[in-house]
């Protein structure tokens, strides 16, 4: 076995998360006819939120209180509370992609398997529960909790702080994100592979161990 243990990152690697679907079904209860437009202008915001969470620029609480601001406004919800209904809105609708189970089924129970991720801590348990993969992972890692988002060494830290048979040799990190998943594990001293489901073209110099298109792909990877 090339490796004892696997770190996945959680959307889009191993779920999908379609954000217009939660917050369609979310507005819904409050009479808004949530457009393709509306959303458009909600990731605008969104995404450079994250992208600044990502870089320690600010916290967790400030992505929920400033991507819901204007929501807020329209149904007189406070952001918070908007960002728990969509978590739990997220949490139904997000589904294993295609390949994941059969490869999560493939490595289960010879592999020890966690999850880190810069999501929100409420959404976690609920989406294991719901797509009923709960038992393959013996460590959930929530970037809320620990204060400081990937690719951070203190995320990373704090979840080999979780594991046993701390060999880093024989610890791969997956994710589909370069600047954080692949980035994080490289600058924590761990092996990395870059799933790019999307195709993409890698024009930087954050260089992963391996790159699979398909996860199924991972369980050759994994057992050597």
């Amino acid at each position: 076995m090339r490796y004892n243990w696997v770190l996945f990152d959680a959307d889009e690697t191993l779920f999908s998360f379609n954000s217009y679907l939660g917050l369609t079904a979310m507005l819904k209860r409050y009479g808004i006819d949530f457009t393709r437009e509306d959303y458009d202008a909600f990731q605008a915001v969104n995404k450079l939120l994250w992208v600044a969470y990502q870089n320690n620029e600010i916290t967790a609480e400030d992505i929920q209180m400033r991507r819901f601001a204007k929501l807020a406004e329209q149904t007189g919800v406070h952001q918070i509370q908007l960002n728990q209904e969509l978590m739990a809105e997220m949490a139904k609708v997000s589904k294993p992609l295609d390949g994941v189970m059969e490869m999560l089924e493939a490595l289960y129970p010879e592999v020890k398997m966690g999850i880190i991720t810069n999501g929100f801590t409420e959404l976690q348990q609920q989406r294991l529960q719901n797509t009923q993969t709960e038992k393959f992972f013996e460590i959930v890692v929530v970037s809320e909790q620990i204060g400081v988002a990937k690719p951070d060494r203190k995320v990373f830290d704090y979840a080999f702080s979780q594991m046993d048979e701390l060999d880093k040799t024989k610890i791969l990190m997956v994710g589909d994100t370069l600047a954080s998943d692949i980035l994080g594990g490289y600058n924590s001293g761990i092996d990395t592979c870059w799933f790019n489901h999307a195709n993409l073209v890698n024009d930087t110099k954050i260089q992963p161990t391996y790159e699979v298109k398909d996860i199924r792909e991972l369980v050759g990877i994994v057992k050597g």
